[in-house]
């Protein structure tokens, strides 16, 4: 039986990943910051175990670890989905808007990651995966530090994965291209439909089609899989 910890998973992907591996019998708890009726929402229909936690502060970080523990057991799945966007000419960033994007996209998955690895690595099995961005692989005018963000993660996957492989933990990472979240609410239904019609695919994804790709990385199917990077991306930006 998987025992999991998801951050970011009072909504979007992180909510369908939730949902998708309760569903599959896995005992969750997950990590929100500010949304608790969506949080409850979650709880309630999936018997996930929620857990208030800012995650850009390591000290909390810990906390909810050893919370989740407490609650489904020893961990030895760790989702990291909790994130935050930004639209910003790159000379118009702020020191705290910088510090907020890091903290929250690269930080804190490095936090969550850094609490459950002692258990992972004293039980010689676990699995992490991390939530990048298309824009972590190829960039985004406007976003050059949420795609600094998320590129930074791909480098932390890949340099784990090697550090921790021979422990029997496996590291990877996924790259959802445009998903229906609400990263998306800026954008007008035109500006919506250019994006579909610039995904090969022809549609927008879904939270769905990203959870699925991260319970197969988490599943025994991807036994020998590591430090990868597996685009969910339609073809988009490609």
């Amino acid at each position: 039986m998987m025992n999991a910890i998801v951050s970011g998973g009072s909504r979007g992907i992180g909510a369908a990943v939730v949902r998708m591996l309760t569903e599959s019998g896995v005992r969750v708890a997950f990590l929100y910051e500010k949304n608790e009726d969506a949080a409850r929402e979650i709880a309630r229909s999936t018997g996930a175990v929620p857990l208030r936690c800012d995650i850009s502060d390591r000290d909390q970080v810990f906390r909810a670890y050893e919370e989740a523990k407490k609650a489904v057991g020893m961990i030895d799945s760790v989702v990291s989905c909790a994130g935050i966007a930004q639209q910003a000419l790159f000379q118009d960033v702020t020191g705290s808007d910088w510090n907020k994007m890091i903290g929250v996209n690269l930080s804190g998955a490095a936090y969550l990651a850094q609490a459950a690895l002692p258990d992972m690595i004293s039980e010689k099995k676990g699995s992490i995966v991390f939530v990048s961005s298309v824009w972590g692989e190829v960039g985004a005018s406007m976003e050059a530090h949420y795609s600094a963000s998320k590129a930074g993660l791909i480098g932390l996957m890949k340099a784990l994965s090697k550090e921790v492989g021979p422990s029997g933990i496996r590291v990877n990472a996924v790259t959802p291209g445009v998903i229906y979240t609400d990263m998306l609410k800026c954008f007008d239904d035109e500006t919506m439909r250019c994006l579909a019609e610039e995904t090969p695919l022809g549609r927008i994804g879904t939270p769905g089609d990203v959870a699925k790709a991260i319970r197969f990385l988490l599943s025994d199917d991807a036994s020998f899989i590591t430090g990868q990077t597996l685009g969910v991306n339609g073809g988009f930006g490609m």
